[in-house]
Order: structure tokens, then C-alpha cells, then sequence
């Protein structure tokens, strides 16, 4: 067991690892996997997230491995939508099966399913999403032909909730629009999840990207649980205040510059950890807005959540600090927003930073 790790140089070490410290240059689908997938609820937030992170990113680079069904959007960690590699979506799925199944158990939905012959049920819902991509709405009655007596939502909810799917194209394709359509993985990558469910390779990738990390901030990552009986039995660096680490893990020294970022809605390194004082120190609750995305967000100046920022139009991005920022956090801020603009409307007349009083 080693020292204490300082706020700040816990801080560090999870900008590094989350490619934020400074941007790299790495082929999207490899920052993917790294990052060991992106929240992706907003179809189009991956985009802000990996322009943050990498040298020289282009929309059309992740549009392409969508469209290639080299990267998919698919429920994983937390029941939430990921964009993942297809080698992840189909490694990772075994590991959060019962993610998902708690998932469905605890909602709304498990009411109307109550002895209910559930292989049969998931067996027609994937014969009728492998013949072609469907919505849940568009699955729901045909699901409730069969099962008359129960709640047609509650039949496609199960269905999506159980068995791996993932969302198709157009959605989730910059610039362009489409229903959450859905088919299965066998029938959309050619091939089925893997069997092993064993969550030890999962947790070390999520410290390599997420750590130094306690056995809580895994859980809450991931949504497994009992996961102190897994991080017994790898080789870790174990600090005195529960933290784990990978022993060769990059720590960066704390007073490694941080330079402005901006981050899509649902960002991970804001929502993956139960302790999120490392990124989020006054305890302000990260805005989790609807919508496609890419147009709205959260500012981390010297590597904290420190604002948000909103394009109102083509052109003119908005961003509110939560307190008085120095003139060269304001300046720099500003300069990194027009390249945000540049990115997201390339198109517009001409392009605007503003910063604004926060309502909040």
C-alpha cells in the first residue's frame, strides 16, 4: 500500500487518461476503445467528445465507421447507450448481461411480465429484429399479437432490455436524422456476443482509462456490483485511501497545465465515478439535457466543471462560467470555443464566442 494522492493530482491523472490533458493522435475507433466506449444517449455527442481529444478529428472519420458497422450504439454500462467498437459490443455485452436484466427487473415494465414464458418472448423478438431494424414502437404491437393479454411497451421494452441490439444508421450519423431503430448484433456485425462474462478485463480497462478509482467509482461506472471480490485477486496499486490503480498506470505531476475543454452532454469523465469530486469539486450537478446533442455542454477550465456552454444558432456559441474566471482563462476559453465553432458550423457567416453571467 502506498501514500495519498493529492485532489489535483488525482485530477491530473484522470484528464490523462481520458485524453483531455492534451490532444492526441489517435484513429477514432482506437480512442473509442480506449475510452472503453462513450456515453451516446445524444446521438451526436461521441463527436464533441472525441474532437476534444484528438488531433485533427473529422465527423465524417466516426460517421464512416458507423455506416462500415465498425462502431455501434448499443446498451451496456448502466443500461445506458454506448458507441463502442464492434469487438467491444460484442466482448463487453456478456460481462453487463446482469446490468441489464437488474435493469428491467427494477423498472416499470417487470410488473405486466410476471410469469410470463420469457424465452419464448425473447426468441420472437429477436427473429422479428433480425428480419429487419425496428423500433420499439414498431416491435410492440407485433410482439402483442402474440401476448394479447400483456402490455405491448412492457413486451418490447423486455426484449430490448435482454437481448443484445444495437441502434442502426442513420442515427447516430452526424448530420443526418433517424429513429432508434434496432436489430440484433448477430444479425448487424455478422457474429454473436462472446460467452465469457468474467468482469477482471473490465475492470482493468476502466482503471487504465478512468483510474486511480475505487471499487464504489467501478460500480458506478459500470453498474456491476460485488466488484471488491474481483480487484482482491488483480495485481494493483492500492493507495491508503481505497483508491486503485494499474501499477504502470501514467500519473501525471500535478502541475501539468490543463487547457480548456469543451464537453458534450453525458461526458463519462463527468458520470463515471460515485466520488466525481475530482472533476466536479463543488458537488454542482452535471445538466443532462435531451436532444441529439452536439450543440450543448459542460467547460472544464484547469481541468474542472467550471461552466456550460450552448450554440444558440450557426455560429454563435454561449458560454456561462459558474464564477469569475481570470482574463486568461477567459481568453483561452475563447479561443478554444471558435474552434469548437469551426467543428460543429463550419458552414455559418461568420463565427461568435460569448461569455455570459450564469442564471445558475
Amino acid at each position: 500500500m502506498v501514500g495519498l494522492l493529492t485532489p489535483r493530482a488525482l485530477n491530473r491523472a484522470t484528464l490523462h487518461r481520458q485524453l483531455l490533458l492534451h490532444r492526441v493522435e489517435l484513429p477514432a475507433a482506437a480512442a473509442i476503445e480506449h475510452l472503453v466506449g462513450m456515453q451516446a444517449q445524444a446521438p451526436n455527442a461521441p463527436y464533441v467528445g472525441l474532437w476534444s481529444r484528438l488531433d485533427g478529428f473529422r465527423s465524417d472519420e466516426l460517421a464512416a465507421l458507423l455506416t462500415a458497422r465498425q462502431v455501434v450504439r448499443t446498451s451496456l454500462m448502466r443500461c445506458t447507450v454506448h458507441l463502442v467498437t464492434a469487438r467491444d459490443c460484442v466482448g463487453i455485452r456478456p460481462v453487463v448481461q446482469q446490468v441489464l436484466a437488474r435493469g428491467l427487473a427494477g423498472s416499470p415494465f417487470a410488473r405486466h411480465l410476471v410469469d410470463i414464458d420469457l424465452e419464448a418472448l425473447l426468441a420472437a423478438g429477436r427473429t422479428l429484429l433480425a428480419e429487419r431494424p425496428r423500433t420499439r414502437a414498431e416491435l410492440a404491437p407485433l410482439l402483442a399479437a402474440r401476448w394479447p393479454d400483456r402490455d405491448a411497451t412492457a413486451l418490447s421494452y423486455a426484449v430490448s432490455y435482454l437481448v443484445p441490439l444495437v441502434q442502426v444508421p442513420p442515427r447516430g450519423v452526424w448530420g443526418e436524422t433517424g429513429p432508434a431503430a434496432l436489430t440484433t448484433v448477430d444479425a448487424w456485425l455478422g457474429r454473436g456476443v462472446h460467452v465469457d462474462s468474467a468482469p477482471d478485463g473490465l475492470v482493468l480497462r476502466y482503471l487504465a482509462a478512468f483510474g486511480p478509482a475505487t471499487v464504489k467509482d467501478i460500480q458506478q461506472w459500470s453498474g456491476l456490483t460485488r466488484l471488491r471480490e474481483v480487484t482482491s485477486r488483480l495485481d494493483l496499486v492500492r493507495f491508503r485511501d481505497e483508491l486503485l490503480d494499474l501499477p504502470d498506470a501514467p500519473r501525471p505531476d500535478p502541475d501539468t497545465p490543463a487547457p480548456p475543454r469543451f464537453l458534450p452532454e453525458y461526458d463519462n469523465v463527468l458520470l463515471s465515478h460515485a466520488d466525481r469530486t475530482r472533476v466536479i469539486p463543488d458537488g454542482r450537478r452535471v445538466p443532462l439535457p435531451p436532444g441529439n446533442g452536439g450543440v450543448v455542454g459542460t467547460v472544464l477550465v484547469d481541468g474542472v466543471f467550471r461552466g456550460t456552454w450552448r450554440i444558440e444558432r450557426p455560429g454563435v456559441l454561449v458560454v456561462e462560467p459558474f464564477s469569475l474566471w481570470s482574463s486568461a482563462d477567459r481568453a483561452a476559453v475563447t479561443e478554444e470555443g471558435m474552434r469548437l465553432l469551426a467543428f460543429a458550423a463550419p458552414d455559418a457567416d461568420s463565427h461568435d464566442v460569448r461569455l455570459v453571467s450564469s442564471s445558475t
